[in-house]
C-alpha cells in the first residue's frame, strides 16, 4: 500500500493500554509513525488473509493436467540445483 495517497478516510478503534504501547515500541523499532504502523500491519495481513483464501476452478481436463504435473515434476536442471545450493548466474533464464 502506498504511503503517498492521500489519507482521507477515518478507522476508528480502542485498545488496551499495553496493546498500545506494544505498537508503540514496534512502530518506534521500525521508524515509524503509530498511523504508518498499524496500517501497514493490517493491509499486510488483509492481503495475506485473502490471498489464502483465492479459489481457482478448473475444468476436469485442466485438472488432472495439473495434478499430473505435480504428482510428476520434470527432472531439475542443472541451473535449478545451482540455484538451490547458492551458486547461480542472475543472468540464466533457464532454470526449469
Amino acid at each position: 500500500m502506498s504511503t503517498t495517497a492521500r489519507r482521507d478516510t477515518p478507522i476508528n478503534i480502542r485498545a488496551t493500554a499495553q496493546q498500545r504501547q506494544l505498537i508503540d515500541r514496534a512502530a518506534k523499532a521500525l521508524g515509524k509513525s503509530r498511523t504508518d504502523f498499524i496500517l501497514e500491519t493490517a493491509c499486510h495481513a488483509a492481503e495475506n488473509t485473502l490471498l489464502e483464501r483465492v479459489y481457482i476452478e478448473l475444468d476436469d481436463e485442466t485438472f488432472d493436467t495439473v495434478l499430473s504435473i505435480l504428482e510428476n515434476p520434470p527432472e531439475p536442471t542443472q541451473a535449478l540445483r545451482d540455484l538451490m545450493v547458492g551458486k547461480y548466474d542472475t543472468d540464466d533464464r533457464n532454470l526449469f
